[in-house]
């Protein structure tokens, strides 16, 4: 790890096999823990390269517990978070959406690590656990076309580097492959990073990964969503075509919003905004969840336009249609539950 660590306090880049090889390092169990901390603090200040990110990618995925769902055409709208916003859980809330809309949503997520409520703090403020089998994880997407694919159980390896992370307490490039290790094959993918300087190497690394159709958002305010307090930045993944574009609530039909509007609290808080906003409570949640809903109706090809995205996205909350996948997930994980009992 030693000459990984030069390189990199050096600001030099690693080439895509030198990072494979640093990414087999970084599971192993026998690498120095203040190494990891050390080579992960200094890749982070220098920025990370696609061709790291992609490399990490491909050794933490192929580590991961498999995990093959009958064929669909399946997305993931997980952002690699740590953008400092605290915002409550918008892709998690809009995950439901997309679900009541009619695409089958395979979400990455975990506990909170460096923000105040993970996706899975949420779920299970919700009462969504975490502890399914990988049998479950594919029955329960088969069955309500969507599934929380917590990281810790799809990735054993990720243990030891879970406590890392929650050591060093803030943004990693672990941030940034979480959104590109999920297990399931994807074919869109709607993600986000608070980087608009490397959305278009994040779309490249998407295109390395097989991506047929992805979005890749930087959003208004330093977001790693979009968000109605301004322009965010795009960059579309379509059949191999790398094309950046930009857009505002506006521009689709929503009202401008500062990021105060939208700001969470712990995990019971945000559980409680998701249930009101999944119930039709109007306003700037309201709407920053249809926009980025219909952002993801957009990556999996289901809408021709963000536009036509945010109106199917507000009427699978109105329709009831979001609320009742919520609940359907919920009566799963609890049957889930009860079977482990009477077990």
């Amino acid at each position: 790890m030693e000459k990984y660590i030069s390189i990199v306090e050096k600001n030099g880049h690693l080439m895509y096999e030198e990072m494979k090889h640093v990414a087999e390092l970084l599971f192993n169990e026998e690498t120095n823990e203040e190494q990891i901390i050390q080579f992960l603090n200094a890749l982070s200040k220098k920025g990370e390269t696609s061709h790291e990110v992609a490399a990490l990618a491909a050794v933490m995925k192929s580590y991961a517990i498999d995990l093959t769902p009958a064929s669909a055409r399946y997305l993931d709208n997980c952002g690699t978070g740590g953008d400092g916003v605290n915002t409550f859980n918008i892709s998690t809330t809009a995950a439901f959406v997309l679900a009541g809309a009619g695409v089958q949503v395979a979400k990455h997520g975990n506990r909170k690590i460096s923000s105040a409520a993970g996706s899975q703090d949420v779920l299970d403020a919700l009462g969504i656990h975490s502890d399914y089998q990988t049998t479950d994880m594919q029955r329960l997407l088969e069955q309500e076309g969507i599934a929380f694919l917590f990281a810790p159980a799809i990735h054993p390896k990720m243990k030891r580097i879970g406590a890392i992370r929650n050591k060093i307490g803030k943004p990693t490039i672990f941030n940034l492959v979480g959104p590109l290790t999920n297990p399931v094959s994807l074919e869109t993918q709607f993600t986000g990073i608070n980087r608009p300087d490397f959305i278009m190497e994040y779309a490249s690394v998407l295109r390395m990964l097989g991506r047929e159709r992805a979005i890749v958002v930087s959003g208004a305010g330093g977001m790693d969503e979009a968000s109605l307090a301004g322009q965010n930045e795009f960059v579309l993944l379509d059949h191999g075509d790398l094309i950046p574009f930009s857009l505002t609530a506006d521009d689709v039909g929503l009202e401008y919003a500062p990021l105060s509007a939208i700001k969470g609290g712990d995990a019971v808080e945000n559980a409680a905004t998701t249930r009101a906003i999944l119930n039709g409570e109007r306003g700037p949640k309201f709407d920053t969840v249809v926009l980025n809903a219909g952002i993801g109706l957009f990556a999996n090809g289901q809408v021709a336009t963000i536009q036509e995205g945010v109106k199917r996205a507000t009427d699978s909350i109105l329709s009831g249609r979001a609320l009742e996948k919520l609940e359907a997930v919920i009566a799963f994980s609890e049957m889930i539950r009860q079977k482990a009992v009477t077990q």
